[in-house]
């Protein structure tokens, strides 16, 4: 078998799995399907296939790594710090010398990522996880890409109240045509869009997750926020997280393949380890 190297990061809904060998880099989101940490791992290792050799490397993070065996099915696994993991991928996948690096997952983990050198910083329980669970209550679906598609054919002015509606123009740095309260239309009860209460549910989260990005940036004294995980495959989530970076002259680096950096991450840890 010629794979080298495998990192897997357990998070509560998906497993990222990347792998290298003499064909390239492969990247595989799968639903994870176990509570077990052991099943999970191997859940992975299925997918890669083929008899693994006594040299490959293998990486784990996330979830309850750190409850894995040293050895598992004759096979070494390097357990590497989550938050390590997000921080050194953060910065490769953007490259990028220092940075905030936010992980918008089921939830949400952001880190202070400085060369090696890697800190928690914050987080926030509100993320795709967030986002699925409130549109299956409203919506009647919690497929990210039904939410997506609905949230991009929608208008969250129609279910948000906006700052021209609640005080009657501009606050500060934020426009009149910015929300005052997030779906503070469904107060008063009536018939709405789903299209509209998608893009209403959308823009919640991601506001939530953009404006404490940038007060932890600052807070931390970093001017790069980089944004990763896959709530950020929603086209949806980035336009509203961009428009947010707009009201505060913030930009928002959001690299490619957000969903597997942290998988990335591993890799390079266990790159560093072994020497190369």
């Amino acid at each position: 078998m010629d794979t080298t190297r495998i990192a897997v990061d357990m998070g509560l809904s998906n497993i990222d799995l990347v792998w290298e060998d003499a064909r390239g880099l492969h990247r595989v989101k799968l639903e994870n399907q176990y509570q077990g940490v052991i099943d999970q791992v191997r859940q992975a290792l299925v997918v890669v296939g083929g008899d693994l050799g006594p040299d490959v490397q293998i990486g784990v993070t996330g979830g309850l790594y750190r409850d894995l065996p040293e050895v598992l099915d004759g096979h070494r696994l390097h357990q590497v710090d989550e938050m390590c993991a997000l921080g050194w991928g953060g910065l490769a996948a953007a490259g990028a010398a220092e940075g905030l690096v936010v992980s918008a997952g089921t939830g949400t983990a952001m880190v202070a990522a400085r060369g090696d050198e890697v800190s928690h910083v914050t987080g926030s329980a509100v993320g795709g996880g967030t986002l699925q669970g409130l549109s299956r209550l409203i919506l009647g679906t919690a497929d990210v890409r039904e939410i997506d598609r609905l949230a991009l054919a929608g208008d969250a002015s129609a279910v948000d109240i906006m700052l021209s509606e609640a005080v009657g123009g501009e606050v500060g740095r934020l426009p009149a045509d910015a929300n005052a309260v997030n779906l503070g239309k469904l107060i008063e009860g009536g018939e709405f869009r789903r299209e509209d209460l998608a893009a209403g549910l959308v823009r919640l989260v991601a506001q939530v997750i953009a404006v404490i990005a940038i007060n932890a940036a600052d807070a931390a004294g970093l001017d790069e926020i980089i944004l990763i995980g896959h709530t950020l495959d929603l086209a949806s989530v980035k336009r509203e997280i961009t428009l947010v970076g707009g009201f505060y002259q913030r930009a928002f680096i959001m690299p490619e393949n957000p969903g597997f950096v942290t998988a990335m991450g591993v890799l390079a840890a266990i790159k560093r380890r072994s020497g190369f």
